[in-house]
């Protein structure tokens, strides 16, 4: 009942509302592992995609949103369920191992994972540096990352807003990048660094955001 109403009711009034351009959604493989790899803008990119994708797509989501026991939290989490999140308790040390771990269960099983390389929003606008873990899941699982772009999502949840506004949005979907070539070789981290690099580049390309060859550092933390 909860994924048909999300699919039925929720996603064409979200559609309705918005009016998201929507850029490139034939090029989505319809079948197989699929990553979905993105630049990160606001929290609300996590529902736009989703919600414009020609299938469903998993994403991580902190485990206590799952636990509750209150009629409230039991409800938010079927909700989260029926949209495809995973859980992932991201205060443990092994938090990021898990969520690799989670993403490979997704796509092991022909489904499509989304993912920020970024690992956090860009508050400055430009795209920054990506984490390896996309390039990571995708050798591990033989799955073809599709690169998007999100433009106008910072304008309909700026940092700090609760409430989404309603704003131009755009989804920019790549051609679908497959990195068989490499396979076996998921150990190597100069081969991760490379994979993770051509992703970020596609990104760039197709958000026209200013790259910065380094990884962001949120206010109030320290370069490492």
């Amino acid at each position: 009942m909860m994924q048909f109403l999300i699919r039925w009711v929720l996603a064409p009034l979200v559609r309705f509302i918005w009016r998201p351009r929507v850029v490139g959604a034939a090029r989505v493989p319809t079948t197989g592992p699929v990553i979905f790899a993105a630049n990160h803008r606001a929290a609300v990119d996590t529902a736009v995609i989703p919600l414009v994708t020609p299938r469903p797509v998993a994403f991580l989501g902190k485990a206590e949103y799952f636990t509750s026991r209150t009629l409230k939290g039991r409800l938010v989490a079927r909700f989260l369920t029926a949209l495809g999140y995973v859980p992932v308790d991201r205060g443990n040390a092994k938090a990021g191992l898990a969520a690799l771990d989670a993403g490979r269960t997704v796509l092991r099983a022909g489904g499509a994972f989304g993912i920020y390389p970024e690992g956090t929003r860009s508050l400055d606008g430009r795209l920054h540096r990506g984490h390896t873990g996309v390039a990571s899941l995708a050798l591990s699982t033989g799955a073809v990352v599709v690169p998007v772009a999100l433009l106008g999502t910072e304008k309909v949840q700026p940092v700090g807003r609760r409430i989404p506004r309603v704003a131009p949005v755009e989804v920019r979907f790549g051609e679908p990048l497959d990195f068989s070539r490499y396979d076996g070789l998921e150990g190597s981290a100069a081969i991760r660094r490379a994979v993770t690099d051509e992703v970020m580049d596609a990104i760039a390309e197709l958000s026209g955001q200013v790259y910065v060859d380094r990884y962001h550092q949120r206010p109030g933390t320290q370069a490492a």
